[in-house]
């Protein structure tokens, strides 16, 4: 795979992986105070347990924000490289999102989605993407070109490399399973904003 591939691939033909491990996998790749934004739920759980990082920013109950908070980010600090989580029930509820992110086309950006096919926090309700939805289809008829999905852990190892220093905005779907959070994150909105601030040089 080269920064100019474009294969989408599809939902059904990539393999289930595991959340955590892929959470785990997205941190460590990380070098240069690159800043993450984990949607709410279980995404956000095994973001925390993957190594808190002052540069993560945690959601607490705002469904669906972590991609309009990155982009925002982005904007905020064009030469940061910046990466919104986001679960797929969570993007289906802000879908207008995608678009407004193509337009904008900032290069630092990089979206990706956790989809396990279900609202798993709030009882495991299936959502569309179990029922023929595709995020990565969603997203190119959106405008975001450059979107795909990852068929296992080394395609999403290196995409995220890839995307890591070429230009964006990207978007990487993954397939994970419904396993369990491996932690959880602290509920304290507060001292999670201020540790985000401090560690985006915003305050001191």
């Amino acid at each position: 795979m080269s920064a100019g591939e474009s294969a989408p691939g599809n939902r059904a033909s990539s393999k289930v992986m595991n959340r955590a491990d892929l959470c785990k996998r997205l941190v460590a790749r990380l070098k240069s105070d690159e800043a993450v934004i984990g949607g709410i739920g279980n995404t956000n759980f095994d973001l925390w347990a993957a190594g808190q990082r002052p540069q993560n920013f945690y959601m607490l109950g705002s469904m669906g924000l972590a991609c309009p908070i990155a982009l925002g980010v982005a904007m905020a600090q064009p030469h940061r490289r910046v990466i919104g989580i986001e679960g797929d029930g969570s993007i289906l509820m802000q879908l207008g999102s995608l678009g407004t992110i193509a337009a904008q086309a900032q290069k630092n950006l990089i979206i990706v989605i956790l989809d396990n096919g279900t609202y798993q926090i709030t009882g495991g309700q299936p959502t569309l993407t179990s029922r023929g939805a595709d995020i990565v289809a969603i997203a190119r008829g959106a405008g975001l070109a450059q979107s795909a999905w990852a068929c296992d852990e080394k395609d999403f190892e290196a995409r995220i490399d890839i995307a890591l220093t070429a230009d964006g905005p990207w978007l990487i779907a993954v397939r994970t399973d419904d396993k369990p959070p491996t932690g959880q994150t602290e509920r304290n909105p507060s001292r999670i904003r201020d540790r985000f601030m401090q560690g985006l040089g915003v305050i001191h």
